[in-house]
């Protein structure tokens, strides 16, 4: 298997990942929601030992949520990356929306679904588009 690639919004923090990435999830605690700012963070485990920085590593930064517990992001661009717990050290678990590289594993479950946002309905029929929906002019330069 080859290595995945990731990298923050502004690409001040760029790592790779060696291994696989175990025990995906989307999660709808409201520590989550609140970390991410959206609906739900979609997030699976990977090795401690597989997580190579290979830039920025001067700009992840973290914040300790309890003790032993550590939320890392993009001292720039506040790009959640990965969280860290002093209780689990072989493990990582990293926020899947940073990734740069397609990947072959996929979600197992939604989780914590009774703390979901009250507008979020996961069953929802609704429209999908490629790009902004009909009607809406993006600023010019923008992609999302």
């Amino acid at each position: 298997m080859s290595a995945y690639l990731a990298s923050c919004l502004c690409g001040a923090v760029a790592f790779e990942i060696h291994g696989g990435i175990d025990s995906i999830i989307h999660c709808h605690c409201s520590r989550c929601r609140k970390s991410s700012g959206t609906a739900f963070a979609t997030n699976g485990f990977i090795a401690s030992a597989g997580l190579r920085v290979l830039r920025g590593a001067e700009r992840i930064a973290a914040f300790e949520m309890s003790p032993g517990r550590k939320r890392h992001f993009c001292a720039t661009c506040a790009s959640p990356l990965y969280s860290s717990n002093a209780a689990d050290p072989e493990r990582l678990r990293l926020r899947l929306g940073v990734l740069d590289s397609e990947i072959s594993e996929r979600p197992l479950s939604h989780n914590f679904v009774s703390s979901r946002a009250c507008w979020e309905d996961l069953d929802a029929d609704l429209p999908r588009y490629d790009a902004h929906e009909p009607g809406r002019s993006a600023p010019v330069g923008t992609t999302g």
